[in-house]
């Protein structure tokens, strides 16, 4: 049997990982500053992490949750201590496409609606509506399509309060992305992020919040949404949530009355998820990965606005993203490739760093450096 051939792979082999550093199979080392596409949020295999999972692993691994799982509930409390979410209630699965799905199923049985707004260039996942609430249609299939999701332009106030003028009685829910990752780097501003949640108030819509790949402290702070001082009704979470161990989850706000079986999964919040969620909070606050996440990140932007031959640096913390013109557009495998450093894409030509959170300047300051030379390679 063969791998069904759904994914670009380069051709390399890692084997082994510590921090911000991977080392392939032929033991060349190489910088990290794509985290498996944001997944690694404390460090590839942080010694507190590995322990909390072996320790869990030697109890139990997995049961159902037809059982009182305490590991929850700790999840729980941790979780809302770190974000400042307390009053909201937790609900686990397994991936972010998962947590997406969940967040529009709940927001439907809520206001017993079908509409939901979605943006341009959005990435919400793979799942049925998930993924119909992606605007990638080569990505979605016929079973897929749906009339009820509608794409609106990112950031475009006017457009938005005109559609809801329109059709905002039909609206179960707005999803948005705090900073686009797939879409490249686009950051929702505040004024549009407040003006969501008015709409959503005056309508009686749900205001989702995807913080799978921008949330988890990867902004400076914990959801990049809060950042305009106004709060969701749900939160999506998933990517740097468990470091690498699968699992994803919305918090959802008092405004909600859970029922049993309205949602459920079968592998969520297993004992071993659970266990690294608790190893990655607990990291995050003992080192001050947020602190950490907005220093370095300040830092790269900053250096980053200063190379002529790059533009458009856009993001927040340690979710970034540039421009690059047409004839740079082989950079991303010159750093890998030549440089040895791991970074994102997205077309076209945008270079994404979604590196671990606990990102220390002299990496950083390498890979500015580094970049530098890169780019005068092209230079005639």
């Amino acid at each position: 049997m063969k791998l069904f051939d759904v994914y670009p792979i380069n051709d390399i082999t890692i084997t082994k990982a510590l921090g911000s550093r991977v080392w392939d199979n032929n033991g060349i080392e190489y910088m990290d500053l794509y985290g498996g596409h944001a997944v690694i949020s404390i460090g590839h295999t942080h010694p507190h992490w590995v322990k909390r999972i072996e320790e869990q692993l030697n109890k139990i691994a997995f049961y159902s949750n037809s059982i009182k799982i305490p590991l929850q509930e700790e999840l729980a409390e941790k979780l809302g201590e770190v974000s400042g979410k307390k009053d909201f209630e937790l609900f686990l699965c397994n991936s972010g496409a998962e947590a997406n799905e969940n967040a529009l199923k709940l927001a439907s049985f809520h206001t017993n609606r079908k509409k939901i707004v979605s943006f341009k260039k959005a990435f919400h996942g793979r799942t049925s509506l998930a993924v119909a609430a992606t605007d990638n249609p080569s990505i979605v299939a016929p079973v897929n399509e749906t009339d009820n999701i509608v794409f609106l332009p990112f950031n475009d106030i006017e457009t938005l309060t005109n559609y809801f003028t329109e059709k905002g009685n039909e609206v179960a829910a707005i999803i948005i992305e705090g900073i686009q990752g797939v879409g490249g780097i686009n950051v929702a501003s505040n004024n549009f992020l407040i003006a969501i949640r008015k709409l959503c108030d005056q309508y009686g819509s749900i205001y989702i919040a995807d913080s799978v790949q921008c949330g988890y402290g990867r902004s400076g702070i914990f959801f990049s949404h809060d950042c305009a001082g106004v709060e969701a009704d749900i939160y999506s979470m998933a990517k740097g949530m468990g470091n690498g161990f699968p699992i994803g989850g919305i918090i959802v706000s008092p405004k909600f009355k859970a029922k049993h079986s309205m949602l459920g999964t079968t592998f969520g919040g297993n004992h071993l998820a659970c266990a690294a969620a608790l190893a990655v909070l607990e990291v995050m606050q003992k080192e001050s990965l947020m602190e950490n996440a907005k220093t370095v990140g300040d830092y790269l932007m900053n250096e980053l606005k200063l190379i002529p031959q790059i533009s458009g640096v856009r993001g927040r913390g340690l979710m970034i993203g540039f421009d690059v013109p047409d004839e740079y557009k082989n950079l991303k495998k010159d750093l890998l490739f030549k440089y040895k450093i791991f970074t994102g894409e997205a077309k076209p030509n945008v270079i994404r760093l979604l590196p671990s959170l606990a990102l220390n300047m002299n990496d950083a300051t390498t890979f500015i450096s580094t970049l530098k030379i890169a780019i005068t390679a092209y230079q005639p």
